[in-house]
């Protein structure tokens, strides 16, 4: 997994007058848990979003006043009209206890199939797997070079050593599906 480093402050005060203050300032209450205590700090916004709207998932070492924890982003709340992040849920990463993330789905390879005609439909965009942090990849590699037209890929045909993957095992995650302008395939031709 990709690496980000971040810097907060403690907040000296928890509360809805803090956390509002705290926005009107251009930072982020976040909360991290998970380890021996439950610390709450904020983070700048701007540095916030930089993880939060990107399709990667990161391990985050966070720095507060000195303190050194890594983490994962495990939930963000945002205003419900102008969809500014109000508040961001940290999970410490212990070594030895494995962690829950999703993680993105690249697609590798070009599908015969869709090369005649047909379409390539994505179901998911990421998946939801457990395991270590050390053994976690940055991204989930499928390739469809052997895809033809009405050829699917399912959750269970999918394998990453040392990860298990938490989606139901028959959910269909990409296929090559028939249209209107697919080639016919002619017997005994290439």
């Amino acid at each position: 997994m990709k690496t980000v480093s971040m810097s907060g402050s403690l907040r000296a005060n928890v509360g809805k007058k803090d956390a509002k203050m705290n926005r009107a300032s251009g930072k982020v209450p976040c909360v991290i848990y998970g380890g021996k205590e439950e610390l709450h700090f904020t983070l700048d916004g701007k540095v916030l979003d930089t993880i939060i709207f990107t399709p990667y998932t990161f391990l985050i070492d966070l720095d507060i006043e000195g303190r050194k924890f890594t983490s994962t982003l495990q939930e963000v709340q945002y205003h419900p009209v102008t969809g500014n992040t109000l508040h961001a849920d940290f999970l410490q990463v212990t070594a030895g206890k494995p962690i829950i993330v999703s993680l993105p789905i690249r697609v590798d390879g070009n599908s015969p199939g869709v090369l005649r005609g047909g379409k390539l439909v994505k179901k998911f965009r990421k998946l939801k797997v457990k395991g270590l942090s050390e053994h976690m990849p940055e991204e989930i590699v499928v390739n469809i070079s052997a895809m033809e037209i009405e050829d699917s890929l399912r959750i269970s045909d999918i394998k990453i050593p040392n990860i298990e993957i938490l989606e139901v095992k028959g959910n269909l995650v990409i296929q090559v599906a028939s249209t209107r302008a697919v080639e016919p395939v002619v017997p005994g031709a290439k």
